[in-house]
């Protein structure tokens, strides 16, 4: 592995729990007890990866996912939510805030070692390039994060975002909701169908030709994909 992984958790004990359980799997770890420090440290350098616990003495974890995401620089950073707020509310915030996974506590080490390793691949997954240019005058640049429909920025979420990037990436193929939620989230489904649904209906809103919704089978724009 040896990629670094940055872990924001203000009790020492989990803490060095977190931090073991990715050193067996051979990660490189900084540790921050606070979110000012770690933010300061992406001054300097960004890791792979960062675990974040939402309760921290300085900052709120949603705050600082909101930085990270709305920064052009930092918004490709993979981010773990870990934290003891179970609250389906919470989970779906920090979701639509761009986190990549979110973990409730307690929870087992192992699990969130096989967590990350799952979180890391899928930043970088093959069947997306890293730009796309449809015939219709949509771009989507995953280096930004960033969508463009005629010339104008679409306002997406971080979950409406990926969806369009793997419809895009996938023009005359459809999707289950299954298939779509193995993308966004691997085995763990923290999110309602409703959800799921809403950010297809705002995608389907913008779109030249509407995305096919029906029975839970979401297929990628058809013809102005190619």
């Amino acid at each position: 592995m040896n990629e670094l992984v940055a872990i924001l958790e203000d009790e020492p004990d989990m803490r060095a729990l977190i931090v073991a359980a990715l050193k067996i799997e051979r990660f490189r770890v900084h540790e921050y007890c606070d979110g000012r420090g770690f933010l300061s440290s992406l001054a300097t350098g960004k890791p792979a990866l960062a675990v974040l616990d939402l309760m921290l003495p300085d900052m709120d974890g949603f705050e600082i996912c909101r930085w990270i995401r709305s920064d052009s620089c930092l918004s490709p950073l993979p981010v773990i939510i870990l934290t003891a707020r179970s609250e389906e509310a919470n989970r779906i915030l920090g979701l639509e805030l761009g986190a990549d996974d979110y973990i409730v506590k307690p929870f087992s080490p192992r699990e969130l070692a096989v967590r990350v390793k799952t979180v890391l691949r899928r930043a970088t997954p093959e069947l997306v390039r890293v730009r796309i240019d449809a015939d219709d005058g949509l771009i989507i640049d995953a280096n930004t994060l960033e969508a463009f429909a005629d010339g104008q920025r679409l306002e997406l979420t971080q979950v409406e975002f990926r969806i369009l990037q793997l419809l895009a990436s996938r023009p005359g193929c459809a999707f289950s909701r299954m298939k779509i939620l193995d993308y966004l989230w691997g085995n763990e489904k923290p999110v309602t169908d409703y959800t799921l649904s809403t950010c297809v209906t705002s995608l389907a809103s913008w779109a030249s030709e509407s995305l096919v919704f029906e029975g839970w089978v979401i297929g990628s724009l058809p013809s102005p994909m190619r």
